[in-house]
């Protein structure tokens, strides 16, 4: 995995804010920052003047974007929408909903714990979380002169799960919730799913592949994602479903460590760093001016892409940031220098497709090396296109298909190129 120093944040959240959630909102904030949380990509579908308010501090101290967005069931279009556009930006993103509330167990942030499992195969692209119901304490009305947390402190056993009944879905903790290297993800189908790159996919944390939205059995040693139902009134405020709130509001057990770790986390809470550009270009010329040298060989950029367009993307943010130092052209010249060298190696599959997947932010950019990268690229999708017509893996074969499309509609527009 890339350096986190080459990215904006750490861990990232990304969100769909719900209407009415003003009341919990700063609550939610506070302990993911607490947490661990450098960042959230909050998409609004509120609107209100009370979330605004809530948010305020929050955005002034840029621990916020927030997005307006309009619709129903907008949570899977804003998840591949945050993919597409932060996937740089942050080294790993969770998905959760804000009713959710990511607990590692053993007090370390939530970055340690997802490393620490992921780093057990280098394939894994993503941790799948296990959730934990949290029901409403016998309580039938909101009570907001306390959080949520300290309301609800009684949930479902463990490995709580009603099996599905026709075509719908099972309830209960065998749902997962994802914290993944965004670079790798194809596409998010589902909120408790994503599809990633041939040759990656997600792990629950014991280190095994979890192949949907779901994992069994129930993993809750190591992290958990706590959902909360709360009272029946908010509940039933949020969704119409008496049944629903029947089933989820499970009370079986008592379960406080939550407030243990949120005090623990708070008493040594250090706010994430703030911007220092001085600071990222002194990393960018440390790494990129030897990738820079016409004779570093070329066994130096093999395995490099996802970090080399990583730093493509930090010195393009650089450049628009602070148009009038020139550093951040010739930073984002030089490493679309070294992107076109990882070119000749011995690429993977997820390295290709990251690098097809970079092309819309690459090739409008002026850079004469861009013709080089253009023409490497329409080889890739010209192999791919053959390779899955061959293997009929006809929606692969779709995709790469718009590839070579994008491509086609840029060849006129790019020069000759250099080498």
């Amino acid at each position: 995995m890339v350096d986190k120093q080459f990215f904006l944040y750490d861990l990232a959240v990304t969100s769909l804010l719900p209407r009415g959630v003003s009341h919990y909102l700063r609550e939610w904030l506070d302990y993911h920052l607490a947490a661990g949380v450098e960042h959230f990509f909050l998409y609004d579908t509120d609107g209100g003047e009370d979330v605004r308010e809530v948010l305020k501090p929050y955005l002034s101290a840029r621990l916020v974007d927030c997005f307006a967005v309009k619709g129903d069931d907008m949570t899977i279009p804003v998840y591949n929408d945050a993919v597409l556009k932060f996937k740089f930006a942050c080294r790993l993103m969770a998905f959760i909903d804000t009713d959710e509330f990511i607990f590692p167990k053993a007090g370390g942030s939530i970055a340690e714990v997802v490393d620490e499992i992921l780093s057990q195969d280098e394939r894994a692209a993503a941790l799948a979380i296990n959730r934990q119901t949290f029901g409403s304490n016998g309580q039938v009305n909101a009570d907001f002169s306390r959080g949520v947390l300290e309301r609800f402190t009684r949930r479902a056993p463990d490995d709580w799960f009603i099996p599905p009944k026709d075509d719908a879905l099972p309830v209960g903790n065998i749902h997962v919730k994802t914290i993944a290297n965004p670079r790798f993800v194809r596409a998010i189908i589902n909120p408790h799913f994503a599809y990633y790159f041939d040759g990656r996919f997600a792990v629950n944390s014991n280190g095994q592949r979890v192949t949907h939205w779901g994992n069994e059995p129930v993993l809750a040693d190591k992290i958990v994602v706590n959902r909360y139902v709360k009272s029946r009134a908010e509940f039933l405020s949020a969704t119409d479903d008496a049944e629903a709130f029947a089933t989820n509001d499970r009370n079986d057990v008592f379960d406080a460590g939550i407030l243990s770790y949120r005090k623990l986390r708070v008493g040594n809470y250090t706010p994430p760093k703030s911007f220092d550009r001085e600071d990222y270009f002194r990393l960018l010329e440390k790494f990129l001016l030897p990738a820079a040298r016409a004779d570093t060989p070329e066994d130096f950029f093999a395995g490099k892409l996802e970090t080399l367009l990583t730093c493509r993307a930090l010195a393009g943010i650089l450049r628009r940031s602070f148009p009038k130092d020139s550093r951040g052209s010739f930073m984002e010249e030089a490493a679309l220098r070294a992107i076109n060298r990882t070119h000749f190696t011995r690429m993977t599959f997820a390295e290709i497709m990251m690098m097809l997947r970079a092309l819309p932010q690459i090739l409008v950019l002026p850079y004469p090396v861009v013709s080089n990268i253009h023409r490497n690229c329409m080889n890739f999708v010209r192999q791919l296109i053959s390779d899955y017509r061959r293997a009929a893996r006809w929606d692969r074969f779709v995709e790469t298909e718009n590839y070579f499309e994008l491509l086609a509609s840029f060849r006129a527009t790019i020069g000759n190129g250099d080498d």
